[in-house]
């Protein structure tokens, strides 16, 4: 049998009433792993990984750089 897949993760940083909203997904299409950040100005990033650490090796750095500049978080849940 195939493992259910990773439910998509959302998370926030909020700072002066502004939002950047984290996503950690499984890829689409494909194996490995997406995370997406969107920015208050709209920009979207997403990085790729091809495994489970990977992705939370980067989300553990991605909040330490974002409560370093300011950012208060992250506020999130499962979905």
């Amino acid at each position: 049998a195939t493992p259910d897949p990773l439910p998509l993760m959302v998370f926030f940083y909020e700072r002066q009433g502004q939002f950047i909203r984290c996503e950690s997904r499984p890829a689409d299409p494909g194996p490995g792993f997406e995370l997406v950040v969107i920015y208050p100005d709209g920009r979207e990033e997403i990085e790729h990984f091809d495994d489970g650490i990977e992705l939370n090796l980067r989300q553990m750095q991605l909040e330490s750089q974002l409560t370093a500049t300011g950012w208060f978080g992250p506020h999130g849940r499962v979905i």
